[in-house]
């Protein structure tokens, strides 16, 4: 059955060959082959991030220009925002205002309130029990003896409630300390966020701003990145299968026109990018070229496999992927190994000792 299905594709083969008898022959050659996947990127500083401000405000101070090399933490715009000057100015009064200790005068006033309800209770407990015992002894009336019984309970009452007021008080009082004590944290870290700082030690590649603009928090300000650069390439989604971290990797630069450059697959970024149905890929230098600026374009060749002093015949002679035209006229069916743009690793099929010829239409 399956060389009925063959031999209409041979026929074929022959009808489109057949004519090409006085072309030249090659015999296939020993060669080395590498099989790449192709990709093109930018390079990009290790750790490059855009700077942005989290408040819209004027620039009032650029402390850095393009090239210098900054520290993590200095300086690199100082933005103008009255209001958030004016919340730390409004935090600050409020804190000061409702420090714990600076209400210690409404806490004795309710300490007060308790121990007056306290010696009211023990001056009307006296009260009722001297009227009681009058009553024992058929001195008074029932009513004198109830009514110092009921000053009594409602003394008591109001030492509660004076008790409560006073722990209601200081809890307040607290509350109201440490909230304020966080506001003012707060307003102040929201007022240092308007001096913006660097992230790390690196260089300022890239000030997008002018003193005196307005900044906003959609625009960045400025790209700053580390001395070190990252090659970041997209590869296509039928190809990304073949890629493995360690790859090593051919880099190509117009900045460096005649130079090849090794790197190494350092990541794969496991999202797909719907829009160019593509991958991203990370790699570094295995030796950085001296001089390198972000955003630079370059073409990488991923070296999936070679091979060394293997048989091999060129990609253009292969017809369909699987036959090869003898010198005869007829056709070969071969098995294919490697292939690159220019050579095809033979497997089977034919030696070294074979006459091909280029097949033409």
């Amino acid at each position: 059955m399956k060389k009925e299905l063959i031999r209409p594709l041979l026929i074929g083969l022959l009808v489109l060959t057949g004519c090409n008898n006085n072309s030249e022959t090659i015999t296939p050659k020993k060669s080395d082959i590498t099989e790449s996947v192709y990709a093109s990127g930018i390079l990009k500083s290790v750790n490059q991030y855009e700077v942005f401000t989290q408040f819209n405000g004027k620039i009032e101070e650029i402390f850095v220009r393009e090239g210098d090399f900054v520290r993590k933490g200095e300086p690199l715009f100082q933005i103008e925002n009255s209001s958030a000057k004016l919340s730390t100015d409004n935090a600050r009064i409020s804190a000061f205002s409702n420090d714990y200790k600076r209400n210690k005068e409404k806490l004795l006033e309710a300490q007060n309130a308790i121990e007056l309800a306290h010696k009211k209770v023990i001056n009307d407990s006296l009260l009722f029990v001297r009227q009681k015992t009058l009553w024992q002894q058929n001195i008074g009336s029932k009513i004198e003896l109830e009514q110092r019984e009921l000053s009594f309970e409602n003394a008591k009452v109001n030492l509660k409630k004076a008790q409560v007021t006073y722990e209601d008080l200081n809890r307040q009082l607290k509350l109201s300390s440490v909230q304020s004590k966080n506001n003012l944290k707060i307003a102040q870290s929201a007022e240092k966020d308007l001096t913006i700082k660097s992230e790390l030690d690196g260089f300022v590649y890239k000030i997008n701003a002018k003193q005196g603009e307005l900044a906003n928090s959609m625009n960045p300000l400025a790209v700053v990145g580390q001395e070190k650069f990252l090659i970041e390439f997209n590869v296509d989604e039928f190809d990304i299968v073949k890629i493995r971290k360690g790859q090593k990797v051919l880099i190509r630069m117009d900045s460096y026109q005649g130079h090849i450059f090794e790197a190494q697959v350092s990541f794969i970024y496991p999202m797909m990018d719907e829009r160019t149905r593509s991958f991203k890929v990370g790699a570094i230098f295995s030796k950085e070229p001296d001089v390198l600026y972000p955003n630079l374009t370059l073409e990488a060749n991923i070296v999936i496999n070679s091979k060394k002093d293997i048989l091999t015949i060129p990609t253009s002679y292969l017809i369909n992927e699987s036959f090869v035209m003898l010198e005869d006229g007829s056709v070969q069916e071969v098995e294919i190994g490697l292939k690159d743009f220019t050579l095809t690793e033979i497997l089977s099929g034919i030696d070294e000792h074979t006459e091909i010829r280029m097949p033409k239409e």
